[in-house]
């Protein structure tokens, strides 16, 4: 595994009330949930770089209000058509 050193100044732990280990692991699982919800990344793998078991990130994607589904109105258009 990679590791990443970032400059990040005092107050913002503060701020959230996090200490800098669980900081770290909160914008690990925000970066994953937000590459999601772009569609860059698939939930399996936001999973991974969250942390997370896919379970564990269904929940994030929860408290993050982010759908687990990700279609397009076409896909699900489609999907609707299949049905016909």
């Amino acid at each position: 595994m990679t590791q990443l050193t970032l400059d990040m100044p005092e107050e913002a732990f503060a701020t959230l009330r996090q200490s800098p280990t669980e900081f770290a692991e909160e914008m690990r699982i925000a970066a994953a949930v937000k590459w999601y919800e772009l569609g860059k990344v698939s939930q399996g793998r936001a999973a991974e770089i969250a942390g997370l078991t896919r379970a564990g990130f269904i929940d994030a994607l929860s408290r993050y209000k982010v759908c687990p589904f990700q279609y397009t109105a076409d896909e699900v258009a489609e999907e609707l058509r299949d049905f016909d």
